[in-house]
């Protein structure tokens, strides 16, 4: 591909069956903690081992977060874990969360899980083979002949991306059902051994949880997708993501992401938006990923927002922690009950470094 080649006019992609959300669901496991709990385990486990620790603590309580929930017991995670136990843990949980937020999702939709059929599985804290969707298959009840696409390494951007992708496969064969879940288990990457910043920071914000929607072209439901982009900076890569190694996942924030949210993902949505006909003033209410509470100032910054305009997703923050990718469709899903105005911009940032855009237009 010719590198001086336009970008694509989002617009010319719209197709004239325009994939609808007809359900959404969401799913967190039962073990819920305090904040204030978990940050008294942080102190109990790094203070003595790490001298930055108690100069860091203060992210735990600043970080807008009220409570989380994780799949394994508080004391589960006392204890040094290696990649089988992780993994273990991961696809534990991470099976039976995927079949509570898409059976809600099905519900929500009217529809049985042997009349989804395509699967689009979303998902960056673990590693299944076979994928999630395949394992609980028989439990769930998908024909045999579903399609599966799984998806690996968006990050928190996840359920923003995942929502495009399942949109635009809805919409190649109008009249099928596309089932999207997102899922996480963040907290199988909790590390004893990394004595660092970005751990400890971690430790303060993420948790577990998934999020499902069904979609499908040539039905009104709630909203529609009317278009759908993204934008990756150059020479971000060390901005956020996974380092691998034989203890698992570590945790990757290399640099101070609200600042460079407040200075580029303005002009980058502006952009986007742009590319699918509509202008800042066009969007109604923008959906963002509440990555943490300085990130949720910065986007308000950024997108010339009223301060504290982003109660939703304050509100998803405080209950449920950064769940990565499926924590916007746990916002959407509150603007959903609340009403959602005319056209809504649903937005994440992930590695990459990168941020996603989709429309939603609400129906008529």
């Amino acid at each position: 591909m010719n590198a001086d080649c336009p970008p694509i006019d989002m617009r010319c992609l719209a197709s004239s069956t325009p994939a609808a959300l007809l359900g959404l669901g969401t799913a967190v496991p039962p073990h819920r903690l305090d904040q204030r709990e978990i940050a008294t385990i942080a102190r109990a486990l790094f203070a003595k081992r790490y001298p930055d620790f108690e100069r860091l603590i203060s992210v735990f309580y600043t970080a807008g977060i009220a409570s989380r929930h994780i799949v394994q017991p508080p004391e589960w995670y006392m204890e040094e874990r290696h990649w089988p136990d992780r993994m273990s843990a991961y696809v534990e949980g991470a099976e039976a969360l995927f079949v509570e937020a898409a059976e809600k999702a099905l519900a929500s939709a009217g529809l049985r899980a042997d009349q989804v059929d395509t699967i689009v599985t979303v998902s960056s804290t673990g590693i299944a083979t076979p994928s999630l969707e395949a394992r609980v298959a028989g439990s769930m009840g998908f024909r045999a002949n579903v399609s599966r696409v799984p998806v690996f390494g968006l990050g928190c951007a996840g359920g923003a991306a995942g929502l495009s992708i399942a949109g635009r496969l809805a919409e190649a064969r109008p009249g099928s059902h596309v089932l999207m879940v997102a899922i996480e288990i963040c907290s199988v990457a909790f590390r004893l051994d990394e004595l660092n910043k970005a751990n400890v920071v971690a430790t303060a914000l993420f948790a577990d949880g998934a999020a499902a929607a069904v979609l499908s072209a040539g039905q009104e439901g709630v909203c529609q997708i009317e278009g759908a982009g993204e934008h990756t900076w150059p020479d971000t890569l060390n901005i956020m993501g996974w380092d691998i190694d034989p203890e698992g996942l570590g945790v990757i924030f290399d640099r101070d992401i609200p600042p460079f949210a407040a200075r580029h993902l303005g002009p980058a949505m502006t952009t986007l938006l742009e590319r699918m006909g509509l202008t800042v003033d066009d969007i109604g209410r923008f959906c963002c990923h509440p990555g943490g509470s300085k990130v949720l100032q910065a986007l308000e910054e950024t997108l010339a927002l009223e301060r504290r305009s982003l109660d939703h997703e304050r509100a998803v923050l405080a209950d449920y922690g950064n769940m990565s990718s499926p924590t916007v469709l746990f916002v959407l899903e509150r603007l959903i009950k609340a009403g959602l105005p005319e056209r809504t911009a649903l937005t994440a940032l992930g590695p990459g470094f990168s941020t996603h855009c989709v429309s939603l237009k609400r129906a008529a």
